[in-house]
């Protein structure tokens, strides 16, 4: 009974923390048309380094944030990852004053190293804190944390910094006194500042939550200790099955981040104006709930997490033709409509790829946050297939979505068992 409250009370502090990634992480599309417009970038290219900036960063720093995790623990990890995203939050202050894109992307950089941190802790920690078969289940309830966050903070952060949006852009582009356009700039940008403050006193105020919870220890050292492989594997590099997980995580982040924040910047080619096009990234986000719904009533019950893995990877195979063959709100809808394929995707691939990894979890769980960069390298793909010319705006998202919907569907099929032939076939709980 101990052991169940103790399992539910984490839940609920990992569910914060799950809300937390969430209302960051989606700000990012509204960030991309906001520091367009008030850092005069050129094209998409420059602005999806906003993406870029921030998604690299768990590139470079979970093998890191694997090392600090295994000195610190897990929860004062956590809490360290939440201090390190406030300083990330702050630093757009000092962005937003002297308009610098450049300081903008180092304070998303810094903030994605502290959701490095906290993502490397907490992923492994829903997936473990219970049974290994219904980590979907209790990942998909951490996707609704996650994802209504996500819902709200493009609502919020676009009525804040993009209200009128589309009058201040014609009043910008008409301006011709190089002052009366820099005050114009400097007031837009100027906008920023009070939400980061407010996201600076949260985040520490979490940090100290945290630090002073209970939240209990789990020894990922002797977690399936039994297990037959783990008498001879030696090395991280020796579990097949995560190593093409990683690669599963990094197509899955890259198409997610596509159908969350480059869906204004599809509409946009498509000549809809930034007063609409500043909310898509809402409309993605509410089929991604949906899809977390599902994930919760019917895994592991009715369908096991691999197989709910394989029929979402076909309908994002499916929805990515029906964006690409058609155009107009028809082909936002679609795209919108990714949301729904990817809702289960890192429900499914985060505990099939982790599992029996037993003492060396931290370090597989980082190698998988590594593969968030993903959500770097397919939209900076997608924009400069589309501004150089080298493909339609309808191919370009095509060329980065439907491969990477194949593979998933690989995962899904066949590439989560390699190298676990030797594992008895767990039963659905």
């Amino acid at each position: 009974m101990q052991a169940t409250q103790n399992n539910r009370y984490a839940i609920v502090i990992i569910g914060i923390l799950f809300f937390v990634f969430g209302f960051v992480t989606w700000l990012n599309g509204t960030l991309i048309p906001f520091l367009k417009l008030a850092c005069q970038l050129q094209n998409d290219v420059q602005a999806f380094f906003v993406t870029f900036a921030f998604y690299m960063a768990y590139f470079f720093l979970a093998l890191p944030s694997s090392a600090i995790l295994k000195k610190t623990g897990f929860k004062n990890g956590m809490a360290l990852g939440l201090v390190v995203m406030a300083i990330g939050s702050v630093i757009f202050v000092p962005a937003a004053n002297a308009r610098s894109f450049g300081l903008f992307l180092t304070g998303l950089f810094v903030q994605g190293m502290g959701l490095a941190l906290l993502q490397t802790a907490s992923n492994p920690y829903i997936s473990i804190v219970g049974p290994i078969e219904s980590a979907a289940k209790r990942i998909s309830i951490m996707g609704i944390c996650n994802k209504t966050a996500g819902m709200l903070s493009p609502l919020i952060l676009g009525a804040l910094v993009l209200k009128n949006a589309s009058a201040i852009e014609t009043k910008v582009n008409a301006a011709t006194d190089a002052t009366v356009k820099n005050e114009l700039l400097n007031e837009l940008a100027s906008r920023v500042i009070t939400p980061y403050i407010i996201m600076t006193v949260v985040l520490l105020l979490l940090a100290v939550m945290i630090k002073r919870s209970s939240l209990p220890e789990i020894d990922v050292n002797k977690e399936d200790s039994t297990d037959a492989q783990l008498v001879v594997k030696t090395s991280v590099f020796q579990f097949n099955h995560l190593l093409l997980g990683v690669l599963c995580l990094f197509l899955y982040v890259g198409v997610e981040v596509l159908a969350g924040d480059a869906i204004g910047a599809y509409g946009r080619q498509l000549g809809m104006p930034l007063d609409e096009t500043k909310y898509f990234t809402t409309f993605t986000l509410c089929s991604m709930l949906a899809g977390y719904v599902l994930g919760i009533i019917f895994i592991p019950k009715y369908i096991s997490q691999q197989n709910a893995l394989a029929a979402s990877a076909v309908l994002g195979v499916f929805f990515s033709i029906c964006v690409f063959s058609t155009t107009g709100y028809t082909a936002i809808t679609f795209i919108a409509l990714l949301g729904l394929s990817n809702a289960l995707m890192w429900p499914a691939i985060f505990p099939l790829a982790i599992e029996g990894l037993g003492k060396f979890t931290k370090t597989g769980s980082a190698f998988l946050i590594m593969g968030i960069a993903g959500g770097a390298l397919l939209p900076l793909l997608y924009s400069t297939l589309k501004e150089k010319g080298i493909a339609s705006n309808q191919l370009s998202f095509l060329v980065c979505t439907l491969p990477s919907y194949l593979y998933i569907l690989f995962y899904a099929v066949k590439g989560y068992r390699a190298g676990k032939t030797n594992i008895p076939k767990k039963q659905p709980v």
